[in-house]
């Protein structure tokens, strides 16, 4: 299976096309002509993460976050990024992600996030103008529920040490909205729908200081979106049923809690 291939199905679900007009996501290394013996998967392409596929004989590395997003001007040892690239160059790895294009189907980031706590009735928080896709899910749980058995479950389901939250809603709640990774600029998108609780990461303090029935729950930006690892494996894996891959042991949060 050439690596093109690979993409070309991955693209089938998620096109670059869709991605935000700031991102990097698709071929970041390598060549799309390249023989894929087998794949792993990882939110981030780390040091860690390229010499765990070239131990165990991996030359493709498919991850959420591109390795390259901002402008590299120096390709040297320096810099992780840059001692990266030129491992993986030397060691001929195909190299590449689904960022937003993966964030902004139904069935990406916030739709994994929106399975794992049961949401009915689902919408786009911020729907594109077509309609058929856009950033973030509203729904509903299935049953109310308070606001304590809804942070216990998002700590069992997301595997949560530690939840940062605004106050808590008095009424039981029934209605969530939801964002992988940095969703604080659409806090307000999510109020305005009907959500009682935003679920996303990288919520700054001022934030924190919501309207009364409405409240912000930060789970982290790991936390939120390393599910869609998961979605990745199972798109690849309907059409490709003896295709070699699987997620990366080093697939880590970088981010320690003391």
């Amino acid at each position: 299976m050439k690596a093109g291939d690979i993409i070309e199905l991955l693209e089938s679900v998620a096109p670059t096309a869709i991605q935000e007009s700031w991102d990097n996501s698709g071929l970041s290394v390598g060549d799309l002509g390249t023989e894929v013996k087998s794949a792993i998967l990882a939110l981030d392409c780390t040091e860690e993460v390229i010499e765990e596929a070239v131990a165990t004989g991996t030359n493709m590395i498919i991850t959420h976050h591109p390795l390259i997003f901002r402008g590299v001007k120096q390709i040297t040892p320096d810099t992780n990024t840059g001692r990266m690239l030129i491992k993986a160059i030397k060691e001929d790895l195909v190299i590449y992600s689904l960022h937003t294009n993966m964030d902004k189907v139904i069935s990406g980031v916030s739709g994994k996030m929106a399975q794992k706590l049961g949401l009915e009735n689902l919408s786009f928080l911020k729907p594109d103008p077509s309609g058929e896709t856009g950033t973030g899910l509203v729904g509903d749980l299935p049953q109310p529920m308070s606001y304590g058995e809804l942070v216990e479950k998002v700590k069992r389901e997301f595997n949560v040490m530690c939840i940062k939250s605004s106050a808590a809603p008095k009424d039981k709640v029934s209605r969530v909205a939801l964002c992988g990774g940095s969703g604080s600029s659409f806090a307000d998108d999510a109020f305005n729908i009907g959500a009682q609780v935003y679920i996303t990461g990288d919520i700054s303090y001022h934030l924190f200081f919501t309207e009364k029935g409405f409240t912000i729950m930060d789970i982290g930006h790991y936390e939120s979106e390393t599910g869609v690892l998961e979605v990745i494996k199972d798109i690849l894996l309907k059409k490709l049923p003896t295709f070699a891959v699987r997620i990366a042991a080093k697939n880590n949060n970088p981010i320690h809690y003391f």
